[in-house]
C-alpha cells in the first residue's frame, strides 16, 4: 500500500527583483536543490518560471472558489507563465537552475490572463540567458531593451500545451493527488491511495467527481502525462518512461499516449529504444 508522505520543507522567497515601467522584464538565476519549496504567494508582476536544467513543478492557487487550482511539471523545454496577482507555489521536483523572468503587468502579452505552458523555443533560451541578471550589462540601456522587446515578442508567439493537472480544495483528495505526483510509478489502486487519507474509496471517486469532474484514472492518466513529457524530452527512452509511470510495458505506455496526445512518444525525437533521431 502506498504511503502519503509529508510534502518538502518550504523556504522564503524575500528578493522580488520587481520589475518596472522602465524596466519590465527581469530575470533572476538561481541553483535550487530537490525539494526546495515556495508557499502560496502573489505578487502584482506576471512570472515565467522557466528550468535551465531539472524539473520544477509549479501550482496555481487561485483565491475564487469558482476557479481549480492547477499543477503543472516543468521541463527546461517548457515553461508556465503565472499571470499577475495570481497565487502560486513553487516545488523543485529535480535539482534545478532556475531562470525566472519577472514581466511588469503592462507589458504582459495580451490575452495572457490565466496560467499557460509554453515551449521554450531556441531562440527564447538564448535571450533568457543574455538577459541573465548576473550577466546583464545594465550599462548599455539600448541593448537592453531591444532584449526586453524581443523576450515579450518571442513571449506573445510562443506555442502552448495544455499539460495542466487540475487540484482539488477538498483536503483528503488534495492530499492523495499530491501524493500521487510525487510518486507516479506508483501501482496502487484508488482504494489503496484511499486508505491513508481519512475517506473511503467511495467517498474519494464521488470527490473526483463533484470537484474535478473526472475520474481517478482519467485524473491519473493527466498526471502521467505530465511526468512523462519532461522525460521523454530529456532522452529517456520510452521503456524507462513506462517504468517510471508504473506502465507494464512500451507498448501499453505509447497506446495510451497516443490516444490522449494525437501522437506516439516517438514524435518527441526518440525512437523507442531512446536513440535521438
Amino acid at each position: 500500500m502506498p504511503r502519503v508522505k509529508p510534502g518538502p520543507t518550504p523556504v522564503g522567497d524575500t528578493d522580488p527583483f520587481t520589475p518596472d515601467e522602465a524596466r519590465p522584464v527581469r530575470v533572476r538565476a538561481r541553483a535550487l536543490s530537490a525539494d526546495t519549496h515556495f508557499e502560496p504567494h502573489r505578487h502584482p508582476w506576471g512570472q515565467l518560471a522557466y528550468c535551465a536544467t531539472g524539473i520544477v513543478q509549479a501550482m496555481a492557487v487561485p483565491q475564487e472558489t469558482s476557479l481549480q487550482a492547477v499543477t503543472y511539471i516543468v521541463p527546461p523545454s517548457r515553461a508556465v507563465w503565472i499571470p499577475p496577482g495570481m497565487r502560486h507555489a513553487v516545488t523543485v521536483r529535480e535539482a534545478a537552475e532556475l531562470r525566472t523572468l519577472y514581466i511588469h503587468a503592462g507589458s504582459a502579452p495580451p490575452g495572457w490572463e490565466s496560467c499557460r505552458m509554453i515551449v521554450v523555443s531556441s531562440l527564447l533560451r538564448e535571450l533568457i540567458q543574455a538577459m541573465d541578471a548576473a550577466t546583464r550589462r545594465a550599462a548599455e540601456p539600448t541593448r537592453d531593451r531591444l532584449l526586453t522587446e524581443l523576450v515579450l515578442d518571442e513571449l506573445a508567439h510562443a506555442d502552448t500545451q495544455t499539460l495542466g493537472v487540475p487540484m482539488p480544495s477538498d483536503k483528503r483528495l488534495r492530499t492523495l493527488c499530491e501524493a500521487v505526483l510525487r510518486a507516479p510509478g506508483e501501482k496502487a489502486t484508488l482504494a489503496e491511495w484511499a486508505a491513508d487519507t481519512g475517506a473511503s474509496e467511495r467517498t474519494v471517486a464521488r470527490l473526483f467527481r463533484e470537484e474535478l469532474g473526472t475520474t481517478y484514472q482519467q485524473w491519473r492518466q493527466q498526471a502521467v502525462l505530465a511526468h512523462a513529457l519532461p522525460m521523454l524530452a530529456r532522452g529517456m527512452s520510452i521503456g524507462q518512461v513506462a517504468a517510471a509511470t508504473g506502465y507494464a510495458s512500451d507498448s501499453a505506455f505509447s497506446a495510451m499516449f497516443k490516444a490522449a496526445m494525437g501522437h506516439p512518444p516517438t514524435r518527441w525525437g526518440l525512437r523507442a529504444g531512446g536513440q535521438q533521431r
